[in-house]
Order: C-alpha cells, then sequence, then structure tokens
C-alpha cells in the first residue's frame, strides 16, 4: 500500500505539472485571441477609414478602387497616378479659399500690430527706466546707511564711554562688502573688561549699552520727545547718575519722559507726575515741579495736578 501510495503521488505530481502546462497554453491562447481582436478592430477601423477617404476624395467606394488598381498592372503608371494625384492636391490646398475681406482684415491686423509694438516698446522703455531708478536708490541707500552707520558709530563710542566712565563699545558689519545685505555686531568693552559681544555683559551692562546706541542715534536723528520706560531699573546710583547726567544735557533738543521708581532719576526730573491713593480706594493724580533753590528758595510741594500742568507736558 505504500508503494502504490508513492506512485499514486507521483501520478498525481504529474498530473499537476502537466495541469500547469495545459493552463499556460491556455493563457498564451487567450493572450493571442486578444491580441488577434485587437488587431481585427485596428483592420476595421483603418478599413472605414479608407472607405471614408474614397468616398470623399475620390467619389467612389473602395471595392471600385480596389477593381480600378487590380486593371492597372504597372507599378510605375500607379505611381505616376499617385503623384500627379498628390500635386494638384497641393495646388489646390494652396489656393485657399476666397475671402473677399482679406484686404481690411489685413489692414486691422496692420494696425494691430504697430499698436501692440507701440506697448511693447513703452513696456521696454518703462522697465530699463525702473531698473535705473532701481540702481540709483540702490546706490543712494548704500551710500546713506555708510554715513548714517560711521556717524552713529562715532557717537556710539562716545556715550557708551560717557555711561560707563570708560571702556570701549562700538557697532560692526557683518558683511562689509555688501551693505545691503549686511548685520550688524554689537561688542562692547566696559571699564576692566575685555571685547566682547554685548549678549555676555550684565543686565545693567545691557541697559547702559542699549541707551548708548539710542543716545548715538539721537545725536544723528534728534527726535522731538522720547519715552523710557525704567531703564534705570538694573543700574546702580552711579550709573543712575551717569545717565541721568546725560539725559539733562540732551534735554536741551529733546523731551524725555521717564518712567522710573529710582529716586536719584526723580532727583533729575524737572517735574514729577503720579498717582497717589490719599483715600483708601480713591486714585489720584498728583504732580511735583521742581525749580532752583535760586528762585524760589522752597520745596517743591505736593499738589493736585491740573490741566494746565499735563497739556504743556504731554506736548
Amino acid at each position: 500500500m505504500a508503494e502504490e501510495e508513492a506512485d499514486l503521488r507521483l501520478r498525481l505530481t504529474a498530473s499537476e505539472e502537466e495541469l500547469k502546462r495545459l493552463r499556460a497554453e491556455a493563457q498564451a491562447g487567450q493572450e493571442r485571441r486578444s491580441e488577434l481582436q485587437v488587431a481585427l478592430a485596428h483592420g476595421e477601423s483603418d478599413l472605414r477609414h479608407l472607405e471614408e477617404t474614397c468616398q470623399k476624395e475620390l467619389d467612389t467606394s473602395l471595392p471600385q478602387l480596389v477593381e480600378g488598381m487590380e486593371t492597372i498592372a504597372d507599378e510605375e503608371a500607379l505611381a505616376e497616378i499617385d503623384g500627379r494625384y498628390a500635386e494638384v492636391r497641393r495646388k489646390i490646398e494652396a489656393l485657399g479659399p476666397v475671402n473677399p475681406q482679406a484686404l481690411e482684415e489685413f489692414q486691422e491686423a496692420e494696425q494691430r500690430q504697430d499698436f501692440l509694438n507701440a506697448q511693447r516698446q513703452d513696456l521696454l522703455d518703462s522697465i530699463r527706466d525702473t531698473e535705473k531708478a532701481i540702481q540709483e536708490i540702490d546706490v543712494e541707500s548704500r551710500k546713506r546707511f555708510a554715513e548714517a552707520f560711521q556717524a552713529i558709530n562715532a557717537n556710539f563710542r562716545v556715550m557708551f564711554q560717557v555711561l560707563f566712565g570708560g571702556g570701549i563699545g562700538e557697532m560692526r558689519l557683518t558683511d562689509e562688502e555688501n551693505l545691503a545685505e549686511s548685520g550688524i555686531d554689537i561688542v562692547a568693552s566696559p571699564p576692566g573688561k575685555k571685547l566682547q559681544s554685548v549678549l555676555l555683559l550684565s543686565g545693567g551692562e545691557k541697559s547702559l549699552t542699549a541707551m548708548a546706541l539710542l543716545m548715538g542715534i539721537f545725536q544723528y536723528t534728534p527726535s522731538p520727545f522720547c519715552i523710557l520706560d525704567e531703564v534705570d531699573a538694573p543700574l546702580d546710583e552711579p550709573n543712575i547718575q551717569r545717565l541721568t547726567r546725560l539725559l539733562q544735557e540732551m534735554a536741551q533738543q529733546t523731551q524725555f519722559i521717564v518712567i522710573t521708581h529710582a529716586k536719584r532719576t526723580m532727583e533729575a526730573a524737572q517735574a514729577l507726575y503720579g498717582v497717589t491713593m490719599q483715600e483708601p480706594g480713591v486714585s489720584k493724580l498728583v504732580s511735583v515741579k521742581f525749580r532752583p533753590a535760586a528762585e524760589t528758595k522752597q520745596l517743591a510741594k505736593l499738589e493736585p495736578v491740573r490741566e494746565e500742568d499735563l497739556e504743556p507736558a504731554m506736548a
């Protein structure tokens, strides 16, 4: 029985292989059949096209044309006929349709062409003028930037030394060859420290450096007024005194409005405006005006602010 089973398994394997082969042949036959069907469809389409062409161009049917060609056995005669047909066909197509409005259409097209040429020339002139203006603006902007940078940098060096009592501070271009796209680095060296980036300074040193840069810009392009919001918060008293002296000097051309909690800064002000709560839950606006002792020989007195006092200060 084992031998019979092995024999049956061998026969089964052979049958399976034969079945695969037959299936492959069937698949190939189906593919061949599909190809023949596609070729038949193409042939029928070409035949219909030939019939339509014969009927349209030769005014005859395809069977009649085939019968006529069978009567012409000479290939040279057939080629000659085909050549004459092509030549006559080209001449007919070269004639084109008769258009009585051709002259008017030509004149309209010519006017349109002249108009478009004039518009094109105007556009080219505008583009040339715009490019020239851009170049001039670019040159002028680079020139003004260089002048402003040099002037502000010189002012910044002076203001830095005034606020720090010495040291070195300056601005540097990251790309001196390309001023239009160059960045600006600020380096500072307070007294007793080496030259380093402003980002490595302490909070008070950063504040003084920023004030030095701001004052350098103010010297180049003065502004009628300037508002400073607690710029003296990270500063100690000596630095505050240097800052207030600088503000008093520059107050000749700029009105400074300083928001502060430092007493030294308040002492340097000409007038103080604040909010007090003399009664619980009731805020009141008050002002203090400082005058030279030689004029009044009295201390400034705390008094309610009046509208006539506020308007000049706010202006």
